[in-house]
């Protein structure tokens, strides 16, 4: 069952891909389509960075919950500056 979901997963991601990268009707589309891709990928970034750097700090649950807070701020702070 797991590996169903995955390949579902992985094949709706590889879709909404290939959907986004596919060109606009306008020019003014393919630009708003082009600052939601930069904005999303921005986010995705930074949630990841923070997660790492709040993975530094702590132990146990610890670590669990500043990784958690470390990839929210990131994400937060990243979707602020990239959009």
């Amino acid at each position: 069952m797991t590996r169903i979901l995955k390949t579902g997963a992985i094949g709706c991601a590889v879709a909404a891909l290939v959907v986004a990268c596919a060109p606009a009707p306008t020019p003014e589309m393919q630009a708003q389509r082009q600052h939601e891709i930069a904005c999303f990928a921005g986010t995705v970034t930074g949630a990841f960075i923070g997660g790492a750097i709040g993975n530094q700090f702590g132990g146990g649950r610890g670590r669990d919950i500043l990784t958690a807070g470390g990839a929210a701020t990131g994400a937060v702070a990243a979707n602020r500056y990239s959009c």
